[in-house]
C-alpha cells in the first residue's frame, strides 16, 4: 500500500485533469462510547480492528481513527485515556503498513501516534486548539487536515470572511512551525459550529476555498445532522444524502472524502469514473 504521502503526490499530480480524478476515500473507525453516528459499536480493539480491515477491504485508502467524539455536548477525554483508547487499535494496523489519520486535536497524542506510524493528523481545531501540536506535526513531517471550527453558531456570518480569518491563522500557525505547504489539507468544518444554510453554502463553495488558498480540500459530510434536519432522516438513513453531497464535492474537485460507509462511494466513484472515461456520457451504448 501507497504511503499517504505518495497517494497526495499522485492525486495532485493529475489534478486539475479534463477527466474524473477519484478523491482519497478516507475511512472512519470511532473508538468511542459516544460518537453521533456508531458511538459503542467499536469501542473494543477487536470490533475497531474488525471494521478497520472491513473498510481497507470495501477499497479505503487509508482510515482515520479517532477516540474522542466531536459531536456537539460530547464529554472531553483526557489525553493518557485517549491514547489508552488509540494505541491497540494504531499499532497493530501501522505495523501492517495501512496508512493512518489520527483524529486528536492533543499534541501529546498526536506524537504518541507519530511514533506509532501514523501518517496524518486531522484536527478539528486547525492547530489552534494546542499550541504544540503545529510543531509535532512538522517535526514527524506528517500530512495534517486542518479543519475550519467555531465555538459558537452565528446566522448572521459571512463565512467566506471567518474561513479567511481562520485559515490564514492556521497556515501562519503551520508555517512558522515548519509545516510544508503540500502536507497541508483544509477542511471546510461541515457541521461544526455552523447553521444548515452556512453548511450548504461551505460545500457548494469549496472549489473556491482551493482556489483561494492553492490547497486539496478534505470533505467531511458523512451522515451529518445536516441531512436530519433538511431530510428528517435519522442516522442509520442519511447514506443516499452523503453520497449525493460527496459526489458534488468530487465534481468540485475535492482531494479526500471522510466517510462511514466506504463500499457504497468507492461503487459510486468507479462508475462515475467508466462513465466519464468511456464515453458514456457521450450516449455511446453497450
Amino acid at each position: 500500500m501507497k504511503t499517504l504521502a505518495e497517494q497526495l503526490a499522485v492525486w495532485q499530480t493529475a489534478h486539475p485533469s479534463p477527466e474524473w480524478r477519484h478523491p482519497l476515500l478516507m475511512g472512519i473507525v470511532n473508538v468511542t462510547p459516544d460518537s453521533f453516528s456508531d458511538g459503542g459499536q467499536f469501542f473494543t480493539q477487536e470490533a475497531a480492528l474488525k471494521q478497520a480491515h472491513t473498510l481497507l477491504a470495501e477499497g479505503a485508502d487509508l482510515l482515520d481513527i479517532g477516540a474522542e467524539s466531536t459531536r456537539p455536548g460530547f464529554t472531553p477525554v483526557e489525553a493518557d485515556e485517549e491514547w489508552h483508547r488509540l494505541e491497540p487499535v494504531l499499532i497493530p494496523l501501522a505495523r501492517e503498513g495501512v496508512a493512518l489519520s489520527v483524529d486528536t486535536t492533543k499534541a501529546s497524542v498526536a506524537r504518541r501516534a507519530l511514533v506509532a506510524g501514523v501518517q496524518m493528523v486531522n484536527d478539528v481545531w486547525g492547530l489552534q486548539a494546542d499550541p504544540d501540536m503545529a510543531s509535532v506535526v512538522a517535526s514527524a513531517g506528517a500530512v495534517v487536515a486542518v479543519m475550519h471550527n467555531r465555538e459558537v453558531v452565528d446566522v448572521s456570518l459571512d463565512l467566506w470572511d471567518d474561513w479567511r480569518r481562520f485559515f490564514d491563522r492556521s497556515l501562519k500557525i503551520a508555517d512558522r512551525a515548519g509545516i510544508a505547504r503540500e502536507a497541508i489539507l483544509l477542511d471546510p468544518g461541515i457541521g461544526f459550529g455552523k447553521t444548515v444554510m452556512q453548511n450548504l453554502w461551505a460545500v457548494q463553495n469549496m472549489r473556491r476555498l482551493e482556489a483561494y488558498y492553492g490547497l486539496p480540500v478534505l470533505l467531511g459530510a458523512s451522515r451529518k445532522s445536516m441531512f436530519g434536519r433538511l431530510l428528517g432522516r435519522e442516522v442509520g438513513d442519511r447514506l443516499p444524502a452523503t453520497l449525493a453531497v460527496n459526489l458534488y464535492g468530487a465534481t468540485q474537485g475535492v482531494c479526500m472524502i471522510r466517510v462511514h460507509d466506504v463500499q457504497a462511494h468507492r461503487d459510486m466513484m468507479d462508475m462515475t469514473a467508466l462513465l466519464s472515461v468511456n464515453g458514456m456520457l457521450r450516449g455511446e451504448t453497450e
